[in-house]
């Protein structure tokens, strides 16, 4: 299952916060197909039906049924830049 580092949960709890969500809001990401490295990301206020649902110090992230098999085995990470922006990064988890 996906994780997220420390960095990760930061910047999607700010995120999520910043977007005026509330309650079970978080970030939902989900793919066309479950082969796909194209994500389609969005801050939703709950999950759909099936998503996979990952909590992890507070940070709520929703995975449609391809992302959630795309990335079952990847650590999510995140970068600020200066002015703020948040770049995430997906890498393999280690053993």
């Amino acid at each position: 299952m996906l994780t997220l580092t420390d960095n990760a949960s930061t910047a999607v709890r700010d995120i999520v916060e910043r977007s005026g969500g509330t309650g079970g809001a978080g970030l939902r990401i989900d793919a066309d197909d479950a082969e796909s490295t194209d994500f389609a990301v969005a801050i939703v206020p709950t999950p759909l039906e099936h998503d996979t649902v990952v909590e992890q110090d507070g940070a709520r992230v929703y995975l449609g049924e391809n992302a959630a098999w795309a990335l079952d085995d990847k650590l999510l990470d995140a970068r600020v830049s200066e002015d703020g922006r948040v770049a995430f990064d997906l890498l393999r988890q280690e053993p």
